[in-house]
């Protein structure tokens, strides 16, 4: 066997204990786990989304993180390096979502640069801030979301992913195996 082998080995009788103990199977556990890991990332981007924009926090935020009170750039700090990188890729994801479903006031389709974003209408600059606020968030609630993704797979499993496998296989015709 090989080292890495040895090193999933140990991954694997953990899950596996994890799923006797709380009566799910497996691969039900692990689906339970993808899916409540992307709804807490979709719920509080929403959330976050809507009530920035409500509040116009976005573009204060946004400008807050990005300087500091004097208008330079402090990147002597991990937190601001982290927060400014956050705020990097939030932009990016603002711009494909919003250009790829016609979101955050930008065209279906449209092409538009990083030079070009700023001489975008106000309403599309509020709307990208409070996009790039509430995937910063998003990404700042990741342990949150992952521990709570954990605590809630096994209910979540029982609840929705074995009805949904158990009556997907009477509706093929096929007995299900017993866990």
């Amino acid at each position: 066997m090989s080292n890495s082998g040895g090193r999933f080995a140990s991954y694997r009788n953990a899950l596996t204990a994890i799923s006797g103990r709380t009566g799910t199977p497996l691969p039900s556990l692990v689906v339970s786990f993808v899916v409540l890991h992307e709804l807490t990332a979709i719920v509080p981007i929403v959330g976050i989304f809507y009530t920035a924009r409500s509040l116009g926090a976005g573009e204060r935020v946004v400008n807050a993180v990005a300087l500091n009170r004097d208008g330079s750039i402090d990147d002597q700090s991990w937190i601001n390096t982290q927060l400014r990188s956050w705020l990097d890729e939030g932009e990016q994801w603002a711009g494909r979502v919003g250009r790829r479903y016609g979101i955050f006031g930008f065209e279906k389709g449209e092409i538009v640069g990083k030079a070009q974003t700023s001489q975008l209408p106000g309403k599309l600059a509020g709307d990208v801030a409070n996009a790039v606020l509430a995937y910063g968030a998003a990404k700042a609630l990741l342990p949150i979301r992952i521990g709570l993704s954990l605590y809630l797979s096994p209910m979540f499993s029982r609840a929705v992913v074995e009805p949904i496998r158990l009556g997907g296989l009477r509706l093929l015709g096929r007995r299900p195996k017993s866990s």
